[in-house]
């Protein structure tokens, strides 16, 4: 387990959090509170932060914003160009911030209370160190949950406690030195819906710098709220599947398909199953309601990946239509 000096307050770097508003196009407002209070709890007062952006692109209404000025006035609000985009707004938060570490969170995520501390203590361990990710989970309440919990992104928390290197990172809870991420910025102008990290993860890699994994920094991710959202969310994945392995390098290729092979991702479907049910052994009951949702997801990522074949820049297009941003 990471351990803190008695003096860690003081020797812990200068930071800036940023958010951005890009997920709100279909994600709820209330969302966006639970992740502004779940903010306002952290160990770590957010006063020790040099400041908190909000980079606004779009999607939250004035009045609102007024309310979120008052409420929380220590967010400083940031308008954005039009058509920047969600890595695009991350980066421009990286721009504008005065912190030695900039660390990136999501408005459809919620953050354990020692969230903050734990993600900036993996920076102490020593100089070297550039980019520190903790550990996002997807949210498993219900039968719903469940099967977003088998069948989403992000994997059950591991319930490691040391800081570990790990070959990718999640753009909701993730920090970097602010000067190497400038240095080394997240490419925001590729065909891809969400996985530019997983382009940027890889070239880190090549560069020969290590991401760190802090298994203790821990964010919950809301799923899709509703079931445009759910079928748009995991066809996009398809979408990404397909672009991120003709983007990526030979070597990681190779890796990608490998990791996502029938045996590889059936194994990651028994593991989910091991570590849900070791922790929840009641969700057991949950699982065969849940299963029709997971083959649907599925079902969905295959049809992304396949029309993207077909047409590679389609589906990309008929979303952004879809919320307005083209």
């Amino acid at each position: 387990m990471t351990t803190f000096p008695a003096n860690s307050l003081v020797r812990l770097p200068s930071f800036s959090i940023i958010l951005e508003t890009e997920n709100l196009a279909n994600s709820s407002v209330k969302g966006l509170f639970k992740s502004l209070v779940s903010l306002v709890h952290q160990d770590l007062p957010l006063t020790q932060a040099q400041e908190v952006l909000l980079i606004d692109t779009g999607n939250i209404p004035q009045q609102l914003l007024a309310q979120i000025h008052e409420l929380y006035p220590w967010i400083t609000v940031v308008t954005a160009p039009s058509g920047i985009g969600y890595y695009g707004a991350k980066m421009l938060g990286a721009e504008i911030a005065t912190g030695e570490v900039v660390i990136y969170t999501d408005v459809d995520c919620e953050y354990e209370p020692t969230w903050l501390q734990r993600i900036l203590a993996g920076f102490i361990q020593g100089d070297n160190i550039q980019v520190v990710t903790g550990e996002t989970a997807t949210r498993g309440k219900g039968i719903y949950g469940t099967a977003m919990v088998m069948s989403y992104i992000f994997p059950p928390f591991s319930q490691q406690e040391r800081l570990i290197p790990t070959q990718k990172y999640y753009s909701n809870n993730v920090a970097f030195r602010r000067e190497f991420l400038l240095k080394y910025p997240i490419p925001v102008d590729l065909p891809l819906y969400r996985g530019n990290c997983v382009i940027h993860a890889q070239k880190l890699h090549d560069i020969g710098c290590t991401i760190w994994q802090e298994p203790q920094a821990r964010a919950i991710y809301r799923p899709p709220n509703h079931l445009s959202h759910f079928l748009w969310q995991f066809v996009v994945l398809g979408h990404d599947s397909y672009w991120q392995n003709k983007l990526l390098t030979d070597k990681w290729k190779s890796q990608y398909t490998d990791n996502n092979s029938l045996k590889v991702r059936i194994k990651k479907y028994c593991d989910r199953l091991r570590n849900i049910f070791s922790c929840h052994p009641y969700k057991l009951l949950h699982l065969p309601l849940a299963i029709p949702i997971m083959l649907l997801s599925f079902i969905c990522v295959l049809i992304g990946y396949v029309v993207t074949v077909i047409q590679p820049n389609l589906l990309l297009k008929r979303y952004d239509k879809m919320l307005g941003k083209s």
